[in-house]
């Protein structure tokens, strides 16, 4: 006769043979190990009977919903960890070959800061977002990362515009105005997009423009994009 069994990490509910009573085993979802309850320890609960509107054949009409914890697996991780690695070696390869040291065509710095708020994006919301909110997916999540992958690469469009175009020298009053501009900005923009709260959406900002700035240095150019 089979055991019901309920994983104590995904909480995933599965049967197992008798003969497995009180002993230990992987969960087949998650790899938790858990212990099999002994048959005497088994407890029956029923479902309480549906209440509410009900069709012709008896069936609930409304039904309960249920919110899936969406977990960071090894697969997301590793994809992530692999991303950086290809990041990181494409910046080595640009610093290695250019012209003079720091000097990298501003196509280069442009494109970079375009391609890589998506991706950015898309990692800041799967680390930052609230568990206790059902997580977007699908088409909705590309169509809420559309303004942040527009929005963060555009701020340092209009900064390179402010301080090199217009030739203004980033004094260090000038930073500490639009530094926190920059990142209010972004943090609203994470907010209204991605449901974050505003210090989650100023964190999200963050890690893209702390990552366009660490490529700058790996490049061997100014942290500014000033010059």
């Amino acid at each position: 006769m089979a055991i019901d069994v309920v994983c104590t990490g995904c909480k995933t509910r599965f049967q197992v043979s008798e003969k497995f009573a009180g002993k230990k085993g992987p969960c087949p979802k998650c790899k938790t190990v858990i212990t099999i309850p002994a048959k005497n320890e088994e407890v029956v609960i029923h479902a309480p009977e549906p209440s509410g509107p009900v069709d012709s054949t008896g069936k609930a009409v409304l039904e309960p919903i249920f919110r899936e914890e969406v977990r960071v697996t090894t697969p997301l991780i590793v994809g992530i960890a692999a991303s950086i690695i290809v990041v990181l070696l494409m910046a080595l390869v640009l610093r290695l070959n250019a012209p003079k040291p720091g000097q990298i065509d501003k196509v280069f710095t442009i494109l970079g800061a375009i391609v890589l708020a998506p991706p950015l994006a898309l990692a800041g919301y799967t680390f930052l977002r609230d568990d206790e909110l059902a997580p977007h997916r699908g088409m909705t999540l590309v169509m809420r990362l559309i303004a942040p992958s527009v929005v963060y690469p555009l701020l340092w469009g209009i900064y390179w515009f402010v301080f090199a175009y217009l030739d203004v020298k980033p004094e260090m009053i000038s930073m500490i105005v639009v530094l926190p501009a920059m990142i209010a900005i972004g943090a609203f923009t994470a907010q209204m997009s991605l449901d974050l709260e505003f210090g989650q959406g100023a964190l999200h900002y963050a890690l893209y423009l702390a990552a366009t700035v660490l490529l700058r240095l790996l490049m061997g150019m100014h942290p500014y994009w000033n010059v």
